[in-house]
C-alpha cells in the first residue's frame, strides 16, 4: 500500500528548494525580459512584478533567517554603493524621482541577494541557462515572425524586422547591442552547462548554435569585444589553474601587471582596433556624448549630479546634454562614466571597488577550485565589466542584478569575513559552507 507524502504547510514554502528554485527562475525571467514585458504591459506592470518578487525575497530571507549570517548577508562594497546613490538624492534635481530611481536600484539588488543565498553557483548557472535558453529562442521566433513571415516591423518591440537581410536584430531585448550582451552571458553560462554536464550535451550544443547566430545576427561591435575578452580570459584561467600552488601567487602577480599593460596598449590603440570592428561612427558618437558629460562632471566632480540610473531626460543635465547634441540618449553608454556624471568621484571609487572586489575574490576562487562550475562567477564579472566601456547595462536591469549575484556569490567563497568565522569556531568544529557551525 502506498502512502501519500505529506504536503507541506504553506509556511514551509518560502524555505523549500522547489520554491528558491521557481523564484530564481522567475525574478531571471522577469529581469531579463523587462523590455518586453514594459513594451507589452506597461511601466506599471514592470513595477509590479518586481514590488511583488521583491516582498517574497524578503519572506524567503525570514523563513531561511536560521541559515543566514548577518555578517555575510551583503557585500560592505555594494551597501556602501547603495548609501552613496541613496545619498545623492538629497541633491538631485529632482529627489523625489531619484528616491525611487534607488528604490528601484536596491528592490533589484534585494532579489540578487536573496539569490545568492538560496542558490549554489551550479544552481544559478542552471537557472541562467533556462532563462537564457527560452527568451533566445522567443527572440528568434519574433525576429523570424517580423522579418519573414509578416515581413513588417514590431515597432512596439523595437523589432525592426531585419532578420532576413541578416541583421541587425534585437530581439525582445530593445536594442541590438542589449541582445549582443544578453548573447555573450548566454553563451558563458551555456559552455559553462556543458563542461559541468548540468544539462545534456545535445541540448548545451544546440543552445550555443543559437546564442552564437543571435550574437552574429546582432552585429553589434561590443559582441565581439566581449568574445574576445572572454576568451583570453578563459585560457588565462585554464593555465593559471595548472601552476603549482607554490608558484601561483607570483603568476598572478605577474598576469595582473601583464593585464594592465595590455589593457594601456589597447587603449592608446583604441581607434585602429575600432576601425577593424567597423565602429568608428559609433566611436565618434560616443566620443561627443562623454566630451560633453565631462563638462558637467567638471561643475560637480566629487558629488555628482545624482542618482536616476538610465537617464530621465527631462531633468538636467541629461536634458541639456541631449539637446546640444540633438540625440535622445537614455544613457552615458558607458557605466563607469555614468557614474561619474551621477555620483561623482566618490561614487566612482566606491563602484569600481565593488567590481575589483568581486572579480578578485572570484579570480582567487576559480584558479584554485577546477572545477567548471567556479569559472562562470569571474567570466561573468569580466563580461560585465567588459561591456561597461560600451553600454550602462550593469547599472540597471539584467546587468545589475548578475553583478549583485556574482558579488555574493564570491563574497561566500573569498572574504575576510572566513577568518572572523573560524576564530568564533572552537578548535576541532569544523565549518559548514555557509559560515556556520556545525552541529555535533
Amino acid at each position: 500500500m502506498t502512502t501519500l507524502r505529506a504536503l507541506p504547510r504553506w509556511t514551509d514554502l518560502p524555505g523549500s528548494a522547489d520554491f528558491a528554485r521557481a523564484f530564481t527562475v522567475t525574478v531571471l525571467a522577469s529581469i531579463a525580459g523587462s523590455h518586453a514585458i514594459e513594451s507589452l504591459a506597461g511601466s506599471a506592470a514592470l513595477v509590479s512584478i518586481i514590488a511583488a518578487e521583491s516582498m517574497i525575497a524578503v519572506g524567503i530571507l525570514v523563513a531561511r533567517r536560521r541559515e543566514l549570517s548577518a555578517l555575510r548577508l551583503i557585500p560592505l562594497t555594494l551597501v556602501a554603493f547603495l548609501l552613496w546613490t541613496l545619498a545623492s538624492a538629497f541633491w538631485s534635481t529632482d529627489p523625489v524621482e531619484s528616491f525611487f530611481r534607488w528604490l528601484s536600484l536596491a528592490a533589484l539588488a534585494l532579489l540578487a541577494v536573496t539569490i545568492g543565498h538560496i542558490r549554489d553557483t551550479l544552481q544559478t548557472v542552471r537557472a541562467v541557462g533556462d532563462v537564457a535558453r527560452f527568451l533566445l529562442i522567443v527572440s528568434l521566433a519574433v525576429e523570424i515572425a517580423s522579418g519573414i513571415l509578416f515581413d513588417m516591423p514590431f515597432t512596439f518591440l523595437g523589432v525592426r524586422g531585419d532578420i532576413a537581410d541578416l541583421g541587425p536584430i534585437q530581439g525582445i531585448f530593445g536594442t541590438r547591442n542589449m541582445l549582443g550582451f544578453f548573447c555573450v552571458v548566454a553563451l558563458v553560462t551555456f559552455i559553462v552547462e556543458l563542461r559541468t554536464r548540468s544539462v545534456r550535451t545535445g541540448v548545451a550544443a544546440l543552445s550555443i548554435v543559437l546564442a552564437s547566430v543571435l550574437a552574429l545576427l546582432s552585429a553589434s561591435p561590443t559582441v565581439f569585444v566581449l568574445a574576445a575578452a572572454v576568451s583570453a580570459l578563459t585560457g588565462v584561467l585554464y593555465l593559471i589553474r595548472r601552476i603549482p600552488d607554490a608558484h601561483r601567487t607570483r603568476a598572478q602577480w605577474i598576469l595582473a601587471v601583464v593585464a594592465v599593460i595590455g589593457g594601456s596598449v589597447a587603449w592608446g590603440a583604441r581607434s585602429s582596433i575600432i576601425n577593424r570592428l567597423g565602429a568608428a561612427d559609433d566611436l565618434s558618437l560616443r566620443t561627443n556624448l562623454w566630451r560633453f558629460v565631462e563638462f558637467y562632471v567638471q561643475r560637480q566632480p566629487v558629488q555628482g549630479w545624482g542618482w536616476f540610473g538610465p537617464w530621465d531626460v527631462r531633468e538636467p543635465p541629461f536634458a541639456v546634454i541631449n539637446w546640444l547634441l540633438r540625440d535622445s540618449h537614455t544613457t552615458a553608454l558607458n557605466a563607469y562614466v555614468d557614474v561619474l556624471l551621477q555620483l561623482g568621484w566618490a561614487g566612482l571609487v566606491v563602484f569600481v571597488a565593488f567590481f575589483a572586489l568581486t572579480f578578485a575574490r572570484s579570480w582567487v576562487d576559480a584558479s584554485r577550485r577546477r572545477a567548471a562550475v567556479h569559472a562562470w562567477v569571474p567570466l561573468m564579472v569580466a563580461t560585465l565589466a567588459v561591456v561597461s566601456m560600451f553600454e550602462s547595462f550593469t547599472l540597471f536591469g539584467i546587468g545589475w542584478l548578475l553583478l549583485v549575484i556574482c558579488a555574493v556569490r564570491a563574497g561566500q567563497s573569498r572574504s575576510w569575513r572566513e577568518a572572523l568565522d573560524r576564530r568564533a569556531v572552537p578548535p576541532g568544529l569544523p565549518l559548514a559552507p555557509g559560515g556556520f557551525r556545525q552541529a555535533g
